[in-house]
């Protein structure tokens, strides 16, 4: 079980981070142009909604310097530039069980245009292929008419050459699917690919297997990240879980090194739930480590100061709340 003085720290000496005050928390119907809006959003965990600030610029009370601000939308544009993804079915192998027989397919995504060192490795079945035809039609019946899913067989599915006929046709059809922009971006689409490493990652986190979890999260993270470009607060629960892991494997240095990467894609976005119990976790790190804590601290103050609260979540009981 994981050991809860992990996440509440306590003052060496008076020069370090104590917690001062508690912390909280037109319709088109072209394919290729719809934008991304309500249920084509991706959400980052079970609730079913997407943070109100996910595709807002710097709030109204934001503390941001102009130098920042610059460097914050300087950041926002790179992230927005086009990020092209190639589908590939690798592989298939026939699985048996005690009651059922089925075949899995090694799916592989890669970025192109450039050399990608963290092409994603994921498997799914063809049940799963299905529940994401049946779920979209719900949502995209009119954008997706002219797409084609493979078809289901009632005899001669697990022979050879129904196999790789049907690894062709499920490459198509998920290149089908990326090429429609709403399609793309929906969280039906984003979930097939993401949601079940995501809730294994998570599920391994609350039983205090932090290794497995990290390993799992360092593959399925940079997934999450080309497919949520849209939308790049997504990925921050993720990352949050990622520094949990990696600080209570006792490793501080990667764990600010993920902290940073998830504040930076916080900036402007105070209100954001993660927001201060993140800070107060890189407060902590930072003292740790011997970095520049202060300026951390004082962002903390200033967001517990807007959001006061009598009780708040630490990062990491915020973090083993998603995907239950």
């Amino acid at each position: 079980m994981e050991q809860q003085g992990s996440t509440s720290v306590q003052a060496a000496h008076p020069g370090s981070p104590g917690r001062t005050r508690p912390i909280t928390q037109g319709t088109a119907r072209n394919n290729q142009d719809v934008p991304a809006m309500g249920p084509d959003l991706p959400h980052p965990g079970p609730e079913g909604h997407l943070d109100a600030h996910a595709h807002s610029g710097p709030t109204s009370n934001s503390s941001m310097t102009t130098r920042e601000l610059q460097d914050y939308w300087q950041h926002e544009k790179c992230r927005w530039r086009n990020v092209k993804l190639l589908f590939e079915i690798a592989s298939a192998r026939i699985e048996e069980r005690k009651i059922c027989k089925f075949v899995i397919y090694q799916v592989i995504v890669i970025q192109t245009g450039s050399f990608d060192s963290n092409k994603a490795v994921l498997e799914r079945r063809y049940s799963d292929f299905e529940k994401l035809q049946k779920a979209l039609l719900k949502s995209f019946k009119e954008e997706i008419e002219d797409v084609v899913f493979p078809r289901k067989h009632l005899m001669g599915n697990f022979t050879e050459e129904m196999i790789c006929e049907r690894k062709l046709a499920l490459k198509e059809y998920l290149g089908a699917l990326y090429a429609i922009r709403c399609v793309r971006r929906s969280r039906e689409f984003v979930d097939f690919l993401t949601r079940p490493e995501l809730r294994e990652a998570f599920g391994c986190l609350r039983a205090g297997q932090y290794a497995r979890a990290l390993d799992i999260l360092m593959r399925v993270v940079p997934l999450q990240e080309k497919l949520t470009t849209h939308c790049p607060t997504a990925v921050v629960p993720a990352l949050c879980a990622m520094l949990v892991c990696h600080r209570d494997l006792e490793r501080p240095e990667e764990a600010f090194a993920v902290g940073e990467s998830a504040l930076q894609l916080l900036q402007a976005r105070e209100g954001h739930r993660y927001y201060t119990p993140l800070l107060d976790a890189m407060v902590r790190l930072a003292y740790v480590l011997g970095r520049d804590f202060v300026s951390l601290q004082e962002k903390l103050e200033e967001s517990q100061l807007r959001r006061p609260t009598s009780r708040g979540f630490s990062l990491k009981e915020l973090a083993v709340r998603e995907y239950l």
